[in-house]
C-alpha cells in the first residue's frame, strides 16, 4: 500500500482523552488513477478484552457500566459488557490480566489470546486483543468494581452462558466485544 498513499497533510484537531487527527492524503485507486481524501481518525490506543468462562458452572463474569457515548445516543441503560480496558504501556496480556483484578476482583491464570481485529476502522486506530480465561470461585481476590479514581463506577456480574447468550437475543447485551465473545465461548467451548 506505500505506494498508493501520499500523505499530503496532518492536523490535530483535538488532544484531550485521545487524539483526532484530520489527514489529507491522496490515494491511487485499483484502476490507477490518483484521489485526495481527506479523512479523520481517533486514536486512544490499543486495548484488550476479556471473557472468564468458569466450565464446572458453565458461567461467565461481566460487568455492567455507565457508557456516555451510548447514553448520548438514547441507550439509558448502563451496558452489560465483558472486562476491558487500555494497553497504556503494558503488553496485551499483562493489561487484561491487571483489568481483570481491578474489575472483576479475580487473579486469572490460564489466559487464552484469541485474535486482534480493529474494532471499528473506518475511523477509530484502536485494535483490540481478545482473550478468554478459566476461572473458579476460588480465583477471586476482591470485590473488583474498577478504579474510582479512574471515574470507573463498575457491578460485577456473574450469569450463566446461556443467559448471557439469550442477552444478546434480546437486547440485554449490546456491547460488540462482548458479542463476539460470548459467541466464540459458545461456538469453542473450554472443557471442564
Amino acid at each position: 500500500m506505500e505506494d498508493r498513499i501520499r500523505i499530503r497533510s496532518e492536523e490535530i484537531l483535538s488532544d484531550d482523552w485521545a487524539v483526532l487527527k484530520k489527514t489529507v492524503l491522496d490515494y491511487r485507486r485499483r484502476d490507477g488513477r490518483w484521489e485526495t481524501q481527506i479523512r479523520q481518525t481517533y486514536d486512544r490506543g490499543d486495548g484488550a478484552v476479556i471473557l472468564p468462562f468458569d466450565p464446572q458452572r458453565s458461567t461467565v463474569l461481566l460487568v455492567r457500566q455507565f457508557r456516555f457515548p451510548a447514553y448520548a445516543v438514547g441507550h439509558r441503560q448502563p451496558l452489560i459488557e465483558a472486562c476491558a480496558g487500555l494497553l497504556d504501556e503494558n503488553d496485551p496480556e499483562t493489561a487484561i490480566r491487571k483489568e481483570a483484578e481491578e474489575e472483576l476482583g479475580y487473579h486469572l491464570k490460564d489466559v487464552e489470546r484469541l485474535f486482534s481485529p480493529f474494532m471499528s476502522p473506518g475511523s477509530v486506530t484502536e485494535r483490540l486483543w481478545f482473550f478468554t480465561a478459566r476461572y473458579s470461585p476460588a480465583d477471586r481476590i476482591s470485590d473488583g468494581g474498577g478504579a474510582p479514581e479512574e471515574g470507573e463506577d463498575i457491578e460485577v456480574l456473574e450469569m450463566p452462558l446461556d443467559e448471557a447468550l439469550a442477552g444478546i437475543a434480546d437486547g440485554r447485551i449490546v456491547d460488540a466485544k462482548t458479542i463476539i465473545l460470548i459467541q466464540h465461548l459458545k461456538l469453542n467451548p473450554i472443557k471442564a
